[in-house]
């Protein structure tokens, strides 16, 4: 009896002490992960559990988001997850987003993850149209999505229509002009093209870097109500409060930047925002729902808080974050640079072989040519030969026929003839045997002269033949040395000494000399980098002016007209802020 109880007691123990678990879900923007959680987790574990999984260190602009009653809300770090009101049904879905948004990306954003996880949230933003952004700077953006997915151009990979089933452009972009995909197409990898060479996550951040200065980029918008009742909207980023009218997202009426605000509060549901300087009027505002407010609040107080964390000195962990992105940016460095001398190797060894190629081709050409010569010749010379050895007979046989002549005149000379008549007939006759051999006579000397001039020809043609052999012989011996130099330069790529070495290098830590090149190179990217700019404004100007005939007015949007009015204002989103400070 007692061991029975004893043993019930054991198992309710072992019962209590296995902790409930339930299925959590987090999405992120190019992927998704399901954990088992425990009932008393709070919002930091689970929080703490995804950026282990994904390797993210800069874990201050992210957070878990889910929406409830068709309104956002962001997960509390120092609240049980299931103390939230989260759908109670597993798993319960989470997405993993940026909530936080830099001043300037290049400077701010340190891990690959990091950049690489804003580059798929923003890119979203501008494809879904919550960021507005100018038809000529999304053909940009485009290019730059198109060199991180796919690398260099290569014209014989990247074939006409490879870009048919990609989402590349805000649909309101394309509705807006007369233009097929074909030649969107054609303009978007115009620009692919001149970005060669950049990698992946260097392709993103120029990707980064042009988006944050679009006038929507970071900016959460919120409806409100000021003290008259009048309708506006309130927008929190990195830099302050911004309040907009409602049709106007891209020029704020007034801002406050960070530095400026002395305290925010809110009671009930009534905003206070009092400025540093106390001559300026407090600011009050009303918003429809509390959980708005409760968001409202936490943006302010989160990205308050980054802009004063950004103007002090960078912490321990985030200096060793930046030295180890330094380390690791060098290192990918030298190895593109020892890539790119192998490729270049390769292509010359490539080059070399292919002109050794189309010379031996056209070595053997040559001796095709000189083969068929060397037969005309041989058979050139066998005709001669054989007419040279027909006129020789023909010679010998008039020079006999011209004896037998001569023999017959002196036999009729010799004839005594009687009558006048007889030797009038006789006389004529060897007036026309004289006449007949001095005509064989010629005859011969011309056929003899003939059989001298076909020997002649006979000797020329023997002499062109003896020649077409000496350069066939030559072209034979330049076609081994040629196939040869072949064989010793194709074999080039698979054996570079000097890429062993530098792979060897790789595993040594970095000198000071290496580190002071790569800040003399950095210093030389930034000049590059002004002169890019201007070069990069001046095409999209150009693209802009090219595309403009195409463009379809009647399909404007209130936001296109308003980012034409600005522009031709020469307003941008840095000056427009510090002008309604």
């Amino acid at each position: 009896m007692a061991g029975a109880i004893a043993s019930r007691m054991s198992f309710s123990s072992l019962k209590r002490k296995q902790p409930k678990t339930f299925t959590v879900r987090i999405a992120t923007m190019d992927a998704e992960m399901e954990f088992s959680c425990e009932v008393k987790w709070k919002g930091k574990d689970l929080f703490d559990l995804v950026c282990r999984t994904l390797g993210l260190r800069e874990t201050w602009f992210f957070g878990l988001q889910y929406t409830i009653k068709d309104t956002v809300a962001w997960l509390k770090m120092d609240k049980k997850v299931l103390d939230h009101d989260v759908p109670t049904e597993e798993p319960v879905t989470f997405h993993f987003l940026a909530k936080f948004y830099p001043e300037n990306a290049e400077e701010e954003l340190v891990q690959e993850i990091t950049q690489h996880l804003f580059f798929l949230q923003v890119k979203k933003q501008i494809l879904d149209e919550k960021i507005y952004c100018p038809p000529e700077a999304s053909v940009l953006l485009a290019s730059y999505a198109v060199q991180a997915k796919y690398g260099d151009y290569d014209p014989n990979v990247h074939k006409r229509g490879f870009l048919a089933q990609e989402e590349l452009l805000p649909k309101r972009v394309i509705n807006l002009y007369q233009m097929t995909p074909e030649m969107w197409e054609e303009r978007i990898t115009a620009w692919y093209a001149e970005h060669r060479g950049r990698a992946r996550d260097e392709a993103e951040m120029e990707y980064l870097k042009i988006a944050q200065d679009l006038e929507m980029y970071g900016v959460n918008y919120f409806a409100i109500r000021n003290k008259k009742g009048t309708e506006l909207l309130l927008g929190v980023d990195a830099l302050g409060l911004h309040i907009y009218d409602p049709d106007n997202r891209l020029t704020p009426k007034i801002s406050f930047p960070w530095n400026e605000i002395r305290n925010i509060s809110y009671s009930d549901k009534e905003f206070t925002i009092k400025p540093l300087d106390k001559k300026i009027d407090v600011f009050k505002f009303n918003s429809s729902k509390l959980r708005v407010n409760k968001l409202i609040l936490q943006l302010c107080i989160g990205n308050h808080d980054l802009f004063m964390r950004r103007r002090k000195a960078d912490s321990l962990e985030v200096q060793q974050m930046k030295a180890q992105a330094r380390e690791e940016k060098a290192r990918k460095q030298m190895e593109r640079q020892r890539l790119a001398r192998e490729k270049q190797m390769r292509e010359e060894a490539e080059r070399t072989r292919d002109e050794l190629e189309r010379r031996l081709m056209q070595l053997k050409e040559e001796a095709t040519m000189a083969n068929e010569a060397l037969m005309r010749s041989e058979e050139t010379a066998d005709l001669l030969a054989e007419k040279a050895q027909i006129t020789e007979e023909e010679a010998k046989l008039l020079a006999q026929k011209a004896a037998e002549a001569e023999q017959e005149m002196q036999r009729i000379k010799a004839t005594a003839i009687r009558t006048e008549e007889e030797k009038r007939l006789m006389e004529q006759k060897v007036l026309e045997a004289e006449m007949l051999a001095l005509k064989m006579a010629e005859e011969s000397e011309r056929r003899a002269k003939e059989a001298d001039q076909l020997k002649q020809d006979l000797q020329e043609a023997r002499e062109s033949e003896r020649r077409a052999k000496q350069k066939l012989l030559e072209i034979t011996s330049k076609s081994s040395y040629t196939q040869s130099m072949n064989s010793s330069t194709t074999a080039l790529p698979t054996d570079l000494p000097s890429f062993n070495l530098l792979s060897e290098s790789l595993s040594f830590d970095f000198k000071d000399t290496d580190m002071k090149r790569l800040s003399m190179e950095i210093e030389k990217e930034k000049v590059e980098y002004m002169e890019k700019s201007k070069h990069l404004q001046e095409q999209l100007n150009e693209l802009k002016t090219e595309i403009e005939a195409l463009k379809l007015k009647e399909r404007e949007t209130a936001l296109d007209i308003l980012h034409n009015e600005n522009a031709s204002r020469g307003n941008s989103k840095h000056n427009t802020i510090k002008k309604v400070s």
